[in-house]
């Protein structure tokens, strides 16, 4: 369950907000109002709307798809690194395009015979295979020679590992160059899966690094705020990052959470709650 406590001028401009933290509609939260919006006058008196919404319980199966759902919005946030923009959106599309007329081509013996072929193999082998060679393409770009793929599936969801010495290369900053490397991943598998599969890409295990490094920052910065009595302004960081923290605190009621900025200037502020 996700929750966030939100403050804006107005309280629609709250409820704005922390939807749009959170991703998700009115129908999938309940919203409680603490606080009113209050204009002032000449600047004097005015003071923000304070709004808590909290996700609703999902039934098991309906959480799942949703779960599936987020994972693709919030690979779809990403930002295209330099290092690995070596096949764009539009290349993919291309390729796509191709490969439709290669098969326009074909006789409907051959297209018959190709269909039969595939049907004996996993729905998902042709697309792994074509992740994996786009992979080992884009290492050998980077002068990365010691790639080591791993690929695992679990339903609906194709975990792909990789391992080299030069693993930070693949990384980048705060993981940009990995997210990256995840959404083009996850362009070219769908262009060969049969249904639909969510790509989560990993290097070294730094995902799992990454979300113990968050959530000690997390605590250790709410427990600053409360310390010192003052809100303390996190860097800037990717959304999936914001709301992993804001997940981590949502359970604190010494504190709350909100961000501000924009674009790749968005922070998350930790503010004491007196």
């Amino acid at each position: 369950m996700k929750q966030i406590t939100q403050m804006g001028a107005t309280v629609e401009e709250a409820i704005s907000i922390a939807l749009k933290e959170l991703d998700l509609t009115r129908e999938q939260v309940d919203i409680e109002i603490l606080q009113e919006g209050k204009k002032g006058f000449l600047g004097f008196g005015s003071r923000k709307a304070n709004v808590r919404v909290t996700e609703k319980q999902l039934e098991k199966s309906d959480q799942e798809q949703q779960s599936v759902q987020q994972a693709m919005v919030e690979v779809s946030e990403i930002e295209s690194s330099e290092a690995v923009a070596l096949i764009s959106k539009s290349e993919v599309e291309n390729i796509q395009e191709s490969t439709t007329e290669n098969l326009q081509e074909l006789s409907p013996l051959e297209v018959e015979e190709n269909e039969l072929i595939d049907e004996k193999r996993n729905d998902n082998t042709v697309a792994i295979e074509h992740a994996v060679t786009y992979l080992t393409d884009i290492a050998k770009q980077l002068d990365i020679n010691d790639l080591t793929i791993g690929v695992e599936e679990k339903g609906k969801i194709i975990n792909i590992s990789l391992e080299s010495k030069k693993a930070a290369l693949l990384i980048g900053k705060r993981g940009q160059t990995l997210n990256s490397l995840q959404e083009l991943t996850q362009l070219v598998v769908h262009q060969y899966a049969k249904r639909f599969v969510l790509v989560k890409l990993d290097v070294e295990n730094y995902r799992k690094r990454r979300q113990e490094s968050l959530e000690q920052l997390a605590n250790r910065m709410a427990d600053k705020a409360v310390h010192t009595g003052k809100k303390i302004e996190l860097e800037p960081m990717p959304s999936n990052e914001r709301k992993i923290i804001h997940h981590i605190l949502a359970n604190r009621i010494d504190i709350e959470t909100y961000s501000v900025g924009s674009d790749t200037k968005r922070y998350l502020v930790i503010e004491p709650i007196r």
